[in-house]
């Protein structure tokens, strides 16, 4: 399997008590349809089936088939779970796979490349687009409609609209902000 063939679902956690649990953290719309992909696959080609989970916060508490305790659950502390892309859903109109977004190239309304789609990050207010341009800092751009208007998976670019940038002209105006 390779990279393009997989997608990443869910990565374990910290072990959940001493039966060998541990928390997972889903990346799929609905959490528990974790389920539906078991086995899921470990970047080193190991596959786990998930024997039972269960909701607990932000997370799953997962049982996977041959993980009977603490120890055992302890060594799975970041793994990522992907799953065989023929085996998901196709996506819907303006909906798409993280995978499919990372390596596309971003380029402005007006054609200029701005770089490459690195990443899609969360940090729990919606997904960000981290772009890493030719030279620079990387660019972090929010994942909206209105940020990345046209996305053409087939031809492997973004439109991107960079957010205006605002900053203090002078030491005065910079105090005037933090008051």
């Amino acid at each position: 399997m390779t990279q393009s063939d997989r997608v990443l679902l869910a990565a374990i956690g910290a072990a959940h008590g001493v039966r060998g649990e541990v928390r997972v953290k889903p990346f799929t719309a609905d959490p528990l349809a974790l389920g539906e992909y078991s086995p899921l696959l470990a970047e080193d080609g190991r596959a786990f089936e998930i024997e039972r989970m269960r909701p607990a916060k932000n997370v799953l508490v997962v049982k996977f088939r041959g993980i009977d305790d603490r120890a055992a659950a302890e060594t799975l502390n970041g793994v990522a779970l992907h799953a065989e892309r023929g085996a998901l859903p196709p996506t819907e109109a303006d909906e798409f796979y993280h995978a499919d977004l990372v390596g596309l190239a971003a380029e402005s309304e007006a054609g200029e490349a701005l770089g490459t789609v690195a990443a899609v990050l969360n940090f729990g207010a919606g997904d960000i687009l981290e772009i890493q341009p030719i030279h620079g800092p990387r660019l972090l751009v929010p994942f909206t409609k209105a940020a990345a208007p046209d996305i053409d998976i087939a031809a492997g670019r973004i439109v991107v609209i960079l957010p205006a940038e605002t900053e203090a002209d002078s030491a005065e105006e910079l105090k005037e902000q933090e008051s």
